[in-house]
């Protein structure tokens, strides 16, 4: 039996850690932390459990197809809840705007907004949902080392009408003309890390995720979907070994001969899947001689954002609050070119909040509240100092009071904080970021780090730092995607 040993047991290594088990593989994983998740771990504090990443569940089709794949369902692992409205946006002015699930609804709040959005939406959907189903299908599940992989005449003949030339912020100013719809439409793609004017239209397809999926939520927590893969796993015969701190690759005629941990404990397979951070593993683990690319590259990335955290427990219930709260009550530009452009803490950060308890009210003591705070800055900052994190918290704190109408200061009964520094020494995270490579057209398919090594015959990568891109959807494919190719290159 072949033997695969995965380093990292985020989404994507615990994707390609079952499809190679599934295949046939022995397979063990090798997890720095005590538990699996990566970035999408959990914590329990005082009677509330946190989710400590990813709270956005988007494209529940993509969570479905994979669970499917091993002839299981989302439901035997967890279960979901749709969200509506799916969340709610803070405005300059003092107002705010709820987004209707449903869309004929959806359809009215824009038409109120701006006299025949309505219609638009309808357009800018029809072409949103042909790159969804284009680049969901077909193209992210492609390892993308070679530029022959897109030569399909199905792909060619609509290249044009997948706007991988046009930036979204072009694409949405040709539809409507408010600015707050534009917004609306533009927050997506600051999932893909990087501003609407550097990102490929193709990516309207996440408006369309967004709108036709809808929002979704599985009740105790999204760490339910690390339990669920974890559970799958387990039951196809997977491996684990936690606090397993990989320090050592060793190398012999082109290829790994040994994983070694910081315990002392060797471990030998037939193929090495990267599933933890990609430019740690280049730069820290292979000697140079064997990277697969230099510092100045990685230099050179365009890194998708980092995140100002924190995890707060209240010993009330608040009134007029949704799950998901997007604050887009001061400079959206501002903030943007603060992260991307200028690389400076903001000064007026847009900021987003989640209260899962008010939709599962396991996550709380009785009477409690669980809110989780965030506030995207630059990858790569210094400075973030627990007086920093303090000096931020007061300031979106205040503008929370203020617009939700809901007193917390003197209520507040657990607090944590979580930022730069801690996703470096966590998950090796380079630069400290949170969400990985930006989807500019520049770091798109081929033009991604290789999803192989060229220098090590057994090599592989997975995750955000490579093919697909970024989020939680993505990196479930990136995991196929890898299991596919170590398959084909051990055939």
């Amino acid at each position: 039996m072949k033997k695969a040993i995965v380093i990292g047991a985020g989404y994507a290594g615990l994707s390609a850690a079952s499809f190679l088990a599934k295949a046939g593989w022995d397979v063990t994983v090798l997890e720095k932390l005590s538990a699996p998740g990566g970035r999408a771990g959990n914590f329990k504090a005082e009677g509330f459990t946190f989710d400590m990443g990813p709270s956005w569940y988007w494209m529940p089709d993509v969570f479905e197809r994979y669970f499917n794949c091993f002839g299981k369902k989302v439901s035997d692992y967890y279960q979901l809840t749709r969200l509506d409205p799916s969340y709610r946006v803070y405005w300059p002015e003092g107002n705010f705007t709820d987004l209707p699930s449903e869309y004929t609804a959806l359809r009215k709040t824009f038409e109120a907004t701006e006299p025949g959005a309505g219609a638009q939406l309808d357009v800018f959907m029809k072409e949103a949902a042909y790159k969804y189903e284009v680049g969901m299908g077909r193209l992210v599940h492609k390892p993308a080392r070679s530029l022959s992989e897109y030569f399909e005449w199905d792909v060619l003949k609509g290249i044009m009408k997948m706007d991988v030339f046009t930036s979204m912020k072009k694409h949405i100013h040709r539809f409507f003309k408010n600015p707050k719809l534009r917004q609306l439409l533009e927050f997506p793609v600051l999932f893909l890390g990087a501003l609407p004017k550097d990102i490929p239209a193709l990516y309207s397809l996440m408006n369309y995720a967004d709108i036709q999926f809808g929002t979704w939520y599985p009740q105790k927590g999204m760490y339910e979907i690390v339990n669920g893969m974890y559970s799958l796993a387990l039951e196809l015969g997977v491996k684990f070994n936690f606090n397993a701190n990989v320090n050592e690759l060793v190398i012999s005629d082109g290829n790994i001969k040994a994983v070694k941990t910081l315990d002392g404990k060797t471990y030998e397979g037939t193929a090495v899947v990267g599933a933890a951070d990609y430019a740690f593993i280049d730069q820290q683990l292979l000697p140079p001689q064997y990277r697969q690319y230099s510092a100045k590259y990685w230099e050179s990335r365009v890194m998708a954002p980092s995140c100002l955290l924190y995890y707060v427990g209240v010993n009330k219930r608040l009134t007029n609050i949704k799950h998901h709260s997007l604050f887009f009550d001061t400079d959206f530009n501002v903030h943007g070119s603060e992260i991307y452009e200028s690389k400076t803490w903001p000064k007026e950060p847009l900021f987003y909040s989640c209260a899962p308890s008010v939709s599962d009210p396991t996550v709380a003591p009785p009477g409690c509240e669980n809110l989780f705070f965030l506030i995207p800055v630059s990858s790569g900052m210094t400075g973030d100092t627990e007086t920093l994190r303090e000096a931020y918290f007061q300031k979106i704190l205040q503008r929370f009071e203020e617009k939700t109408g809901n007193k917390l200061k003197d209520h507040i009964i657990f607090k944590r904080s979580y930022s730069v520094s801690d996703f470096k020494n966590d998950y090796n995270s380079f630069k400290g970021n949170a969400y990985g490579l930006a989807n500019t057209l520049l770091q798109t398919a081929i033009l991604k780090p290789r999803c192989k090594s060229s220098k090590i015959n057994n090599l592989f990568y997975t995750g955000q730092l490579t093919v697909p891109g970024p989020g939680l959807p993505p990196s479930l494919i990136s995991g196929e995607v890898i299991a596919t190719l170590v398959q084909k290159v051990f055939k």
